[in-house]
């Protein structure tokens, strides 16, 4: 037992011998702290600690509901076209009377029902591409463009305002990922800006 202490001592006494020491101590420290590691991680989480991941800027928390109403998109977002004469330059398949209100917050937001009601349509849907339609007692409202394989809901479905429904996309007749909100009232589109200004969601 002496002769390792004294071999110790001798490299402890040189330079060369000091460094190789420390180089060891640190090398030591290291494999300790990554074997530790699981060993404080597995009490935590076995007491209910976990660690909190922020929401990403694609999925928000949902829009703030006023009566049975709410936006179909949660947080700021850029307007597009609005209700009515809205021509595209340099787009031919664009139609110059617009029928509904265009907001975008980028590929893949979550969009939402703007109120309760069932779903009529639920997929591909005329220029609207991949499109959710919800009936709510002589309304219907009219989410289009939305991403492939993103919808969230089913014709049939009965939801609530604010309820996820799918995701924005660049489906039919778009130019660039955005949200088509349309509503109608029997059978008829009418400007949705005054519609939900009236039930205390002005569209900006």
């Amino acid at each position: 037992m002496a002769a390792p202490i004294k071999i110790a001592l001798i490299l402890a006494s040189t330079k060369i011998g000091r460094k190789v020491f420390i180089g060891l101590l640190i090398l030591i420290v290291v494999i300790l702290g990554f074997f530790s590691t699981p060993l404080f991680a597995v009490p935590l989480a076995i007491a209910g600690q976990s660690i909190k991941v922020e929401d990403s800027p694609a999925t928000p928390t949902a829009p703030p509901v006023s009566g049975d109403w709410t936006y179909p998109l949660a947080g700021s977002y850029f307007k597009g076209r609005g209700f009515g004469y809205n021509p595209v330059a340099g787009c031919g398949f664009c139609s110059t009377n617009h029928l509904g209100y265009d907001m975008s917050q980028g590929c893949g937001s979550t969009i939402y029902a703007a109120g309760a009601g069932n779903v009529i349509t639920a997929g591909a849907f005329h220029g609207w591409g991949n499109t959710v339609r919800i009936e709510h007692s002589g309304i219907v409202t009219l989410y289009g463009h939305m991403q492939w394989g993103s919808l969230r809901v089913s014709v049939g479905d009965t939801v609530a305002a604010g309820t996820p429904i799918g995701a924005e996309g660049d489906t039919g007749r778009s130019f660039g990922c955005h949200l088509h909100y349309e509503v109608r009232q029997g059978g008829i589109p009418i400007d949705p800006q005054p519609f939900m200004a009236a039930r205390g969601l002005p569209l900006t």
